[in-house]
């Protein structure tokens, strides 16, 4: 039986929101604030800092403006195209975390879906209703949390206590859309050091599949980072073309001391009117369950494969590019680093894939050098190298 405090501490996490997404979705802990009272950096000016160092990103915000016609059509376009794969690659994720956890929770110790705002958000809700589904040959007990990890910050340590001290018996999965070079691995793996000691009281939560596995699981995982993936593809993840009006509009994180609290973000209401959010959660669900799929267990590594590593060293050599968060792989990063930050080139693997139609309408827009770099930069289909604004480093 859950112990009082237990679920007094349970009780108090259910007074966090979950941004446009149903309460039975996910609970979002962050410390929300009005976008008034944070600084809207325009890009040129939040590159130049960012790359001079005098302030990071997560130290400031480019307010999102809605998406233009152009691309609510492609991404529309993106969503006929990829339902059914995303559909088919949560019910195969579903399955194997049936499969591996069925032995080890319970309603009072569910899985703990914690995904990575929030890239993560989308694809951790779609599995949080597929796990919750009845019907379903893969219905387990879990619950869906969304946290922060920022580049060079870490994995909001706040939250993820919280979560510890709420679920204390429960194992926890972290779910990211995609791996791209696996610098986020690489910060979650750092964040989560500290529990790496095996006498460490919350040791099982993070590593019970072994002492050195980090367990993060993605839809796409090109890099080859993940314990557990859909597959390996650079593929056009719907979810991955749009920002906050696909993610619960929910803004980019922004960094908080841990000493003072949880990380911050911004509830974009002046953008409901374009919300993608739910549509394209209902939309992803109600196709699982209309599957006649064959259900395979994925595979689970227990160590990293890094192996688009070499890839990335031969592009920054070709380019003389030192300071590597430069380069943006995947379909998804590239056209997120397109909207957020200052390209100074496109890199596709083919000239006309369909996958890179909004990438391409993108760089004709802001007139954006592609170069067309074939086989060499696969298993990527697109790659953005962001502009040097100032002495590499």
């Amino acid at each position: 039986m859950t112990l009082p405090n237990i679920q007094i501490k349970r009780a108090d996490l259910k007074n966090y929101g979950s941004g446009s997404y149903l309460a039975s979705d996910v609970t979002v802990l962050l410390d929300m604030v009005d976008k008034d009272a944070v600084a809207d950096v325009p890009v040129s000016r939040k590159e130049a800092l960012i790359q001079s160092g005098q302030r990071h990103y997560s130290d400031m915000l480019t307010l999102e403006q809605a998406p233009t016609a152009m691309h609510e059509q492609l991404y529309i376009q993106a969503l006929e195209q990829g339902s059914t794969r995303t559909a088919t690659d949560i019910a195969h994720l579903s399955h194997t975390l049936y499969h591996v956890f069925q032995q080890d929770v319970s309603d009072e110790c569910p899985l703990v879906l914690v995904s990575l705002v929030r890239a993560g958000l989308p694809i951790g809700v779609l599995l949080q209703r597929a796990l919750s589904d009845t019907d379903s040959s893969y219905h387990l007990p879990s619950v869906h949390y969304g946290i922060s990890i920022i580049r060079d910050r870490g994995l909001d340590p706040v939250a993820l206590q919280m979560l510890l001290d709420a679920y204390p018996n429960s194992p926890i999965v972290f779910v990211d859309g995609w791996t791209g070079k696996g610098a986020i691995y690489k910060e979650l793996a750092r964040s989560l050091e500290t529990f790496s000691d095996s006498s460490h009281v919350n040791f099982a939560n993070i590593f019970h599949q072994g002492a050195d596995v980090i367990p993060l699981l993605t839809l796409a995982d090109p890099a080859g980072v993940a314990w557990l993936a859909a597959s390996e593809e650079d593929w056009l993840i719907p979810s991955g073309l749009l920002n906050s009006t696909v993610s619960g509009l929910i803004s980019r994180s922004l960094y908080t001391e841990p000493s003072s609290g949880l990380h911050r973000s911004v509830f974009y209401d002046d953008l409901i009117e374009v919300d993608h959010s739910l549509a394209f959660i209902d939309r992803i669900d109600a196709t699982r369950r209309s599957l006649a799929t064959t259900l395979a267990r994925l595979p689970t590594y227990q160590q990293p494969r890094y192996q688009t590593a070499a890839l990335i060293e031969m592009l920054a050599a070709d380019y003389h590019i030192i300071n590597r968060n430069r380069i943006k792989p995947t379909i998804a990063e590239a056209t997120r680093a397109i909207l957020r930050r200052d390209p100074e080139r496109i890199l596709l693997a083919t000239a006309e894939h369909p996958d890179t139609i909004l990438l391409r309408h993108l760089c004709a827009q802001r007139n954006i050098t592609i170069s067309v770099l074939g086989d060499k930069i696969l298993p990527y289909q697109a790659i953005t190298l962001i502009k040097q604004r100032s002495q590499d480093t």
